[in-house]
């Protein structure tokens, strides 16, 4: 069952914890979950604290409502010339507009309705993506005079065909979920209304492993160094030839060999 002693109902962003799971949604539905500085720096500030919580295993993004995930920036408050994002070094959105900066934990988007603009960046931004099979996918910026620039255009085309990228960026057409799940854009599709029990169990399945050997993937799999640059092939592989060998040194390897041969469920120490 979701602790919801933590959710305040009035907040922009609703912060919730399940066991070891930190569920972040973006409460502003009569808004279509836009984004503004509220938002960003309440995102930006509960993925530090849930990077710093020794608690807490894995982050789940959603938005409320079945209908959006976020329809991006707030367009309004942009057009008024209102900030929709916070000071470095948080970047766009809290989460999205920065490469060098990277929560250590892992971050699941659960996408129940359309994520668009900031929203589509966001889930861009996040370790997994699990979708309703309703859930869509776009970047209309082109039609409102901009592009999307918290790392959109530099995702996308990293994700999937030049020309598959060129189109949804340069028309501002919808993805659907279940093409946007056939380009690896979307880890996987939940059963209709389900992306945020999926998400959940998909969350506890990464709990269950050992919060170090979690870390040192995700770095891995995030290409970068400690001071968040890319890494080109000989040095990616150097860096994981080194971290594999911190991590065999570790409690947690000795714990993970022992609870394997003794058939029991290991007991992590994170160290």
């Amino acid at each position: 069952m979701m602790d919801n002693s933590a959710v305040d109902p009035e907040s922009a962003v609703q912060v919730a914890h399940n066991g070891s799971t930190l569920t972040l949604t973006i409460n502003r539905p009569r808004a279509g979950n836009a984004i503004n500085s509220e938002v960003s720096t309440l995102i930006a500030r509960t993925i530090d604290d849930a990077d710093a919580d020794p608690d807490v295993a894995v982050v789940v993004i959603t938005g409320a409502g079945d209908r959006f995930f976020s329809a991006g920036a707030d367009i309004a408050a942009l057009k008024n010339d209102e900030s929709v994002l916070p000071d470095p070094p948080y970047g766009n959105y809290g989460l999205a507009g920065c490469i060098e900066r990277t929560i250590s934990k892992p971050i699941i988007a659960a996408v129940g309705g359309m994520a668009f603009g900031g929203g589509f960046e966001i889930a861009l931004a996040a370790d997994i993506v699990i979708a309703d099979p309703g859930a869509r996918f776009a970047f209309p910026e082109v039609r409102v005079g901009i592009f999307p620039g918290a790392g959109g255009v530099h995702r996308l085309a990293r994700r999937v065909p030049e020309v598959v990228a060129a189109h949804t960026l340069l028309t501002g057409d919808a993805i659907q979920a279940v093409d946007a799940h056939r380009f690896g854009l979307v880890s996987s599709l939940s059963e209709p209304g389900r992306c945020l029990a999926e998400a959940h169990r998909v969350a506890e399945l990464i709990a269950q492993g050992s919060p170090l050997g979690v870390r040192y993937t995700k770095r891995l799999l995030r290409n970068l160094d400690d001071d968040g640059r890319s890494l080109n092939e000989t040095d990616a592989w150097e860096r994981s030839n080194a971290l594999r060998d911190t991590i065999l040194a570790t409690a947690d390897a000795t714990e993970g060999f022992s609870a394997y041969l003794e058939k029991r469920a290991p007991r992590w120490s994170g160290a």
